[in-house]
């Protein structure tokens, strides 16, 4: 399970930061939504902290936009993992730069769904999201494959269920997690 590694987690607080992760169709962007709706602090990192960039440097680029280049602005992740005023706050989306602040997040979630499941939400996608395009398709089926693109030791959710069990799961291994943190202090 992946936890804050680098002393930002302060037991007592209460107040807790959760990456939502996953390849591309597996249920972020909704995640996101069906929180806020339940008047829970989500960040859809893929609209609010992404951009093109060099993931080496972290410097914007005027490319052509490309997975390998979609980044989050690591000011902004930082600022926002150290607002205490929420419970719980979830970052949902994807980025090429997650490694350089993972240490903010008490817990990581990556949603998981089958290869029949992704490859019908694809199919659902209009044709200017990514993913909608055969390159770009051939890309996220090869990674969701490999899982080369997710972090590693991430607390895996399933993905394939309704979105509301999805949710639910999600809260309940967040609240389980605030407990057993709050236990250890």
């Amino acid at each position: 399970m992946i936890s804050r590694q680098k002393g930002g987690y302060r037991p007592g607080v209460g107040r807790r930061n959760y990456l939502i992760e996953g390849v591309s169709g597996t249920g972020k962007t909704s995640v996101c939504k069906e929180l806020r709706r339940r008047g829970y602090h989500a960040i859809n990192g893929d609209t609010e902290l992404a951009y093109q960039g060099d993931p080496e440097t972290g410097e914007p680029t005027d490319e052509a936009p490309s997975h390998w280049h979609h980044l989050w602005c690591v000011d902004k992740v930082r600022t926002l993992a150290a607002d205490r005023s929420e419970r719980f706050t979830f970052f949902c989306g994807g980025s090429r730069n997650f490694s350089t602040f993972l240490e903010l997040f008490d817990g990581v979630f990556v949603l998981e769904v089958d290869s029949d499941t992704l490859n019908r939400r694809l199919d659902e996608r209009p044709d200017d999201e990514f993913g909608s395009g055969q390159s770009e398709r051939d890309l996220i089926v090869r990674l969701h494959r490999t899982g080369e693109d997710t972090p590693a030791g991430g607390i895996r959710i399933d993905a394939t269920a309704p979105l509301a069990h999805v949710v639910d799961e999600i809260v309940r291994r967040a609240k389980s997690l605030e407990d057993h943190n709050a236990d250890r202090a």
